[in-house]
């Protein structure tokens, strides 16, 4: 496989990856339906960030310790498990809370740093390292640093997924007045918290470590 090869070849795979709908989608695109589009770009740059860091780390060969120790696999997955249901946890007390005094986000007297819970977000998931680990490879050609070519790699990735979180995002601005309202930011917030507890859930009964 020539470098012109698997570029293309990555960037289709990459661009697949990044419209399926995951996690990060729906933290972001909750921030921007609730928070606003600067928050949520906030939020997207940390989902974004993690993403090169995995990269880096599955290019320095870090990320290989994941897939062959199921001891770091479980360390990280216990991690990533109880800061998905302290953030899911956070987001149903907050719809209660609001529910019980009738007002809107637009009252919380200190934002969250968003950008910090993208990071850790996909930093946590130990899924999003084996898969670094076993998918990088088959895009590196024979004779090209590894290290430079995989963070390039990585890069395109970040960037396909900035793209696509400020399209979501900019698809929440037409319709943000109807949206700062009450009622559905609590909606948004409950279903959000239960989607990402969910998903905490799932990384704890799932013992795989490939």
């Amino acid at each position: 496989m020539d470098v012109t090869t698997a570029l293309l070849s990555f960037s289709l795979a990459a661009a697949l990856l990044t419209i399926t709908p995951g996690l990060d989608t729906a933290l972001v695109l909750r921030t921007a339906t609730v928070e606003g589009p600067r928050r949520a770009m906030l939020a997207g740059a940390g989902v974004v960030t993690g993403v090169l860091a995995w990269g880096l780390i599955a290019a320095l060969g870090l990320g290989a310790v994941l897939a062959v120790s199921e001891t770091a696999y479980r360390i990280v997955q216990l991690a990533g498990a109880a800061y998905l249901i302290w953030l899911g946890v956070g987001m149903l007390r907050g719809a209660l809370q609001l529910q019980r005094q009738g007002i809107g986000p637009a009252s919380s007297p200190r934002a969250p740093n968003w950008f910090l819970r993208g990071v850790l977000t996909n930093l946590l998931n130990p899924k999003v390292g084996v898969f670094y680990v076993s998918f990088l490879p088959q895009f590196l050609p024979e004779d090209v640093p590894v290290v430079p070519f995989s963070v390039l790699l990585a890069g395109i990735h970040a960037v396909m997924g900035l793209l696509f979180f400020a399209a979501i995002t900019a698809a929440t601005v037409p319709i943000q007045r109807a949206l700062t309202g009450p009622r559905l930011p609590r909606v948004l917030d409950g279903v959000t918290g239960s989607v990402l507890i969910f998903f905490a859930i799932r990384l704890l009964i799932d013992r795989r470590v490939t």
